[in-house]
């Protein structure tokens, strides 16, 4: 038994070096998990099945469309790109175990655009212990900016409180005098996107708050209406802005919809609403990607080209564009990174920033901002149509003022594919 121990201690430390040698620090790409001379293998965590699944579930398979584009078109630096994409069904349990099978048996190079707060928050430990870049969460938590005690996680999503700031103004500038009202998710997600909306308006008159496991919320809805709320601001995934549009004119309760843009595609509302899908009209939003239905915008004349071509022609919403703009950024990324490819050099590459692409707001990536998008455009639904109104405005999630961006987007690449710097 003894002998046994000792041989299995010993194997285990050859396991350890094993594993430290091939952590892909900086010890060129033929010591670099996930990385060959001919690929580049990458995975993801998003909720195809469970309650988030609505709308999200078309993002991965959007930015594997866009790759599959890129690698058609010779990869990047020569190498095709895998995306290996994980149903964790928006339970942070299953989040955890899926992660760590791309981690530990896929052997990935990197984790990219994992979906949710409270999914993605349990595995920032496990992804920074294994080296393993994370890049571009999808979740507009202030939690992936943190760049001292996670320096390989980066945001892509503008934050919850930056947008709260955004869409608060707005509020206070049209809404001046009505009782302001709030619902969101319990998690970071509600709390981030209420600390924004409270630093522009003060406490607000009423807040519920849902959980994702209980599909139901006539109590916060009745809640809120008994308090004579006219507002009602919504830090809600799709499925749960539809239950509130719903359950609101159920009980004849008609405040002013305004919503955070994660939750708030018209597409995917439309779906969910089905005969009550005229509840969206006048619905307030934001967002900082073109919309789906620009037809004239060189960006979605591009995705939807790529959609049809490499996604079986899916129904485009922004959820599509959402995830090919993701994927875009990441492409941008590896060619900055260059041929010898680590991952130290790919997060060196994002930190050096200096990206454009489909956005409307800054991206600040930078050694110390790690946060992503940072501006964002209010949309209105009108005659059954998502458009934006007014400019893009910017802030941080302090205390600075809420200002106008005033810099012109970037034009795509005529391939469609960012070129090395």
């Amino acid at each position: 038994m003894r002998r046994t121990s000792t041989v299995l201690a010993a194997l285990a430390l050859v396991a350890a070096a094993t594993a430290c040698s091939d952590s892909g620090g900086g010890g060129g790409s033929a010591n670099t998990p996930g990385v060959t001379g001919t690929e580049i293998v990458v995975g993801t965590h998003m909720p195809l099945t469970g309650p988030a699944a609505a709308g999200y579930s078309k993002i991965a398979p959007a930015s594997k469309a866009y790759f599959d584009y890129v690698n058609a078109n010779g990869g990047v630096h020569g190498r095709k790109i895998t995306y290996k994409i994980m149903d964790d069904t928006y339970n942070p349990a299953t989040t955890q175990q899926v992660v760590r099978e791309l981690v530990l048996q896929d052997k990935v190079f990197a984790i990219l655009n994992g979906l949710g707060t409270p999914t993605h928050t349990g595995v920032l430990d496990f992804l920074k212990t294994n080296r393993v870049p994370d890049l571009f969460v999808a979740s507009g938590s202030r939690s992936w900016n943190q760049p001292d005690k996670y320096p390989g996680t980066f945001g892509f999503n503008v934050d919850y409180t930056v947008e709260g700031k955004i869409l608060a103004t707005h509020v206070k500038q049209t809404q001046a005098g009505k009782k302001v009202c709030f619902l969101g998710q319990d998690d970071d997600f509600g709390r981030d996107a209420l600390a924004g909306i409270e630093k522009i308006l003060g406490p607000v008159a009423a807040k519920q708050s849902y959980v994702t496991s209980n599909p139901n919320v006539g109590p916060q809805m009745g809640a809120l209406k008994q308090a004579g709320c006219q507002v009602v601001m919504l830090a809600t995934v799709p499925g749960f802005t539809a239950l509130s549009l719903g359950t609101a004119a159920k009980i004849g309760f008609k405040p002013q919809f305004v919503v955070s843009q994660v939750g708030a595609d018209l597409t995917t509302l439309t779906k969910q609403l089905g005969p009550a899908a005229p509840l969206t009209e006048g619905l307030i939003s934001d967002n900082y990607l073109p919309l789906s239905t620009d037809d004239a915008n060189p960006w979605i004349q591009l995705f939807k080209k790529v959609n049809a071509q490499y996604n079986g022609n899916a129904e485009f919403d922004n959820n599509i564009v959402y995830g090919m703009s993701v994927a875009y950024l990441f492409v941008q990324t590896l060619q900055a990174a260059g041929k010898d490819l680590t991952r130290d050099g790919l997060i060196a590459a994002v930190e050096k920033g200096g990206f454009q692409g489909p956005g409307m707001a800054p991206l600040r990536f930078s050694k110390t901002d790690h946060s992503g998008y940072g501006g964002m455009r209010l949309s209105r639904v009108q005659g059954g149509k998502q458009a934006y109104f007014g400019t893009v405005y910017e802030t941080d999630d302090g205390d600075g003022a809420v200002q106008p961006y005033t810099a012109a987007p970037a034009a795509p690449p005529s391939n469609g594919i960012p070129a090395a710097p």
